[in-house]
């Protein structure tokens, strides 16, 4: 920092879906609306050089972060995981919202996480679709798992068409992400180049490029981290437990399962490396993690390098 450059002021925002729990000097509260991400940013105004820390809340972030990348206020979105860590090391055993606000703005002055860059539009409304499949899927099967509940036939044929309808709805969701995928020429160079990659169909390509914008643009340790395939160490002195993988985005890890379950059998080089890890005696969920890791490694290299191209 140069001695005329001001430091920045990290800002903690716990997100609500109906409330800002805000850490600036002082805790205080505002709407988690239009009119409250308005209020927030002229607040802000005063205090600049500044930057908001909050963390992923399942989608509630969205709007407040819209507000920021609209008006150029850097805002950081951490993983949560790492904001419990942060608390327990700093001994903060009490939670509460104001409390949490504060957390994060601790965080963002001890560990000045990079902001997080704007969504390309294309890319945001590809999330959009990807999520609602999703949310259909998980209805869908929790319906499936219901159906052996239901002794009245009326209720059987009820629970079987909605079956049905959301069925339809998850075909037409899957048409329109191949639609937007066709209208939009670099999400589509990138879900073809992809595609390239044995065992990554048109929605795993989707799913990544709506969840993990980052991939091709951060090296293979942080992508791996990223995607939650990094592998985390568990020793200590002489002993030595597992090596667990976490974290990173839940979305992106069961993308990358499905797919790297067809890549095990069906990919050459992947199930030979599967096939390889088998006969040292590694469990088929081990084995299957590290075809994840491979996955992810190569998809990534696959698009950082446009022209590098995969062995015939």
């Amino acid at each position: 920092m140069s001695p005329n450059t001001s430091p920045i002021l990290y800002v903690g925002v716990d997100v609500a879906k109906s409330e800002l729990q805000i850490f600036l000097h002082r805790a205080f509260k505002l709407p988690n609306t239009p009119a409250g991400h308005r209020q927030l940013l002229q607040r802000l105004r005063r205090h600049y050089p500044v930057q908001l820390v909050l963390e992923a809340t399942g989608g509630y972030e969205r709007g407040l972060m819209a507000a920021c990348h609209q008006h150029q206020v850097p805002v950081s979105r951490v993983e949560p995981g790492r904001i419990r860590a942060f608390a327990r090391a700093q001994g903060q055993r009490a939670k509460s919202d104001p409390l949490d606000a504060q957390v994060l703005a601790q965080f963002g002055q001890a560990c000045q996480p990079l902001p997080t860059p704007p969504p390309v539009p294309q890319q945001q409304q590809l999330a959009e679709l990807v999520r609602r499949r999703k949310q259909l899927q998980e209805w869908l099967l929790a319906e499936e798992n219901r159906q052996a509940q239901f002794s009245l036939p009326g209720l059987r044929r009820q629970a079987a068409r909605l079956r049905a309808q959301l069925t339809r709805q998850i075909a037409a969701l899957e048409k329109e992400i191949s639609r937007h995928l066709q209208a939009a020429p670099a999400l589509a160079d990138q879900a073809q180049r992809l595609q390239q990659v044995q065992g990554v169909g048109q929605l795993t390509a989707a799913t990544l490029l709506a969840e993990l914008p980052e991939l091709g643009k951060l090296d293979r340790r942080q992508i791996a981290a990223l995607a939650g395939v990094a592998p985390h160490e568990r020793s200590s002195g002489r002993w030595q437990g597992q090596r667990h993988i976490g974290g990173g985005r839940a979305a992106v890890r069961r993308s990358l399962y499905m797919a790297a379950l067809v890549a095990a059998r069906r990919n050459p080089i992947l199930s030979r490396f599967y096939q390889h890890l088998r006969s040292k005696g590694k469990p088929a969920k081990v084995a299957l993690t590290a075809v994840m890791r491979k996955l992810i490694t190569l998809l990534n290299h696959l698009l950082k390098n446009p022209h590098f191209q995969l062995a015939s």
